[in-house]
């Protein structure tokens, strides 16, 4: 499904993220999928041991860097898991280095495991369009290219209305200078970072707090985001 809204120009900008690292594990972890009986756009995860509660619920998001989206998202009552990874490109099993070079065409995103009874999804599209800058076509902040840039994943059809529903609402509300350009996609096979990625923010906090610093990630949302509790979504 295409983006929504149109692409923008951005000047280039030097990224605060440290330079791939070449001494990681090259194979990631993947998780497989098994179809539902309608359709191969609806899918769940096979393996994976948070999932064996069988009231938990999986959502995938891509908001810039996986580092920062996962903090965030931990932070929520009622996600028990947060893992970083990769969605949405061509090639099996990427490793950082290949994700990063943008050649892959996937998406730095996260797996958010949720309880429904704590937590909604649509609450998680609410915490999601806070988090980044959805207008952002070209990536996210300091981190330019696709590999950075907004996406939702839905896993089934009702993720997927709220997730439309939410992004037309935001971008009828003006809110942004420009169109909304999260690109509202079906899920495909997530591959998850290297371990060092993982908790990103507790292995080595202060690099992580110095990279969101710089970034301008928080003071974009302070500024956006002050005193607006809104819920934007669909009304259909």
């Amino acid at each position: 499904m295409p983006a929504h809204g149109h692409r923008f120009f951005h000047r280039p900008q030097k990224s605060l993220k440290p330079p791939p690292q070449e001494n990681h594990e090259k194979q990631t972890e993947k998780h497989t999928f098994a179809h539902r009986p309608f359709g191969p756009c609806f899918l769940h995860l096979t393996n994976s041991p948070a999932l064996a509660e069988p009231n938990h619920r999986t959502a995938y998001f891509a908001g810039g860097c996986f580092w920062c989206t996962e903090t965030d998202f931990e932070k929520i009552d009622g996600v028990s898991e947060v893992i970083s990874g990769f969605m949405g490109g061509e090639k099996a099993n990427p490793s950082y280095n290949d994700v990063a070079s943008g050649r892959t065409q996937h998406r730095e995103t996260v797996k958010v495991v949720f309880d429904p009874a704590s937590v909604s999804y649509q609450q998680l599209l609410s915490a999601f369009w806070r988090m980044h800058d959805p207008s952002d076509a070209t990536g996210s902040f300091v981190d330019r290219g696709r590999q950075y840039s907004s996406a939702i994943y839905f896993v089934d059809a009702e993720q997927q209305r709220l997730a439309e529903g939410g992004a037309r609402a935001l971008d009828a509300s003006g809110k942004f200078d420009r169109a909304i350009a999260t690109s509202i996609e079906p899920a495909s096979e997530f591959y998850v970072a290297e371990a060092y990625h993982q908790d990103y923010y507790l292995k080595r906090s202060l690099k992580y707090k110095y990279y969101r610093y710089r970034s301008g990630r928080d003071q974009f949302i302070e500024t956006m985001w002050a005193d607006d509790n809104t819920v934007y979504q669909s009304t259909q």
